[in-house]
């Protein structure tokens, strides 16, 4: 998993609550076994119906960050969510709550969620298309800035899910960065003989 530790990028307005996970990548898509080949599809009902729709936008090229509004990820629990916004660039959604198994499948996937108060958001969306207009993340202090906010707002971030991402590691790169703690731990108990470590 890629490394997070600071972002500074332009951004998409996505002035839309409840933006549940079928909004981001339709059902009907959900046919590869691996973790790519969502991006092309992501947004892709919102984006058929409105051809200004941001995402997708030229305006909005290379953008990393997603502002949306209310309960981002809310409905089915499918990681696959996660996976298209990665593959279209996006590193940090701010919005002003997420579904929970949506945060949890975001945090284990290299996607940091960012809260941030209504009017906070409401202010971003209102800024002008510009390439200029950024948004700086920084996770090691756990601050936003803008020069659109004209101020930086803090944010919460669970300690292990921050160091996970500030380290990139995966879950499973956690246990291996103590695989020598836990042989130690095995060896001690006098059942080295179950444990392999490579």
């Amino acid at each position: 998993m890629e490394t997070f530790s600071t972002l500074t990028s332009n951004f998409i307005p996505l002035p839309i609550d409840d933006v549940d996970t079928d909004m981001i990548i339709p059902a009907r898509h959900l046919r590869n076994t691996g973790r790519t080949g969502y991006g092309a599809f992501a947004f892709e009902n919102l984006r058929r119906d409105n051809p200004t729709f941001p995402i997708g936008n030229p305006s909005y090229s290379g953008a990393a960050i997603l502002v949306a509004g209310n309960n981002f990820g809310c409905g089915s629990s499918r990681e696959h969510a996660v996976w298209a916004l990665r593959e279209i660039g996006i590193r940090v959604v701010i919005a002003e709550s997420f579904a929970d198994i949506f945060r949890n499948n975001a945090e284990k996937n290299g996607l940091l969620p960012v809260v941030a108060e209504r009017p906070v958001i409401e202010k971003l969306w209102q800024v002008p298309v510009d390439k200029s207009a950024t948004i700086t993340v920084d996770l090691s202090t756990q601050t936003v800035r803008s020069d659109a906010l004209d101020a930086s707002f803090a944010f919460t971030c669970d300690p292990f899910r921050k160091h996970c991402l500030l380290n990139g590691f995966s879950d499973v790169d956690y246990l291996l960065s103590h695989k020598e703690e836990i042989a130690r731990h095995f060896q001690v108990a006098g059942t080295r003989r179950f444990l392999r470590v490579d």
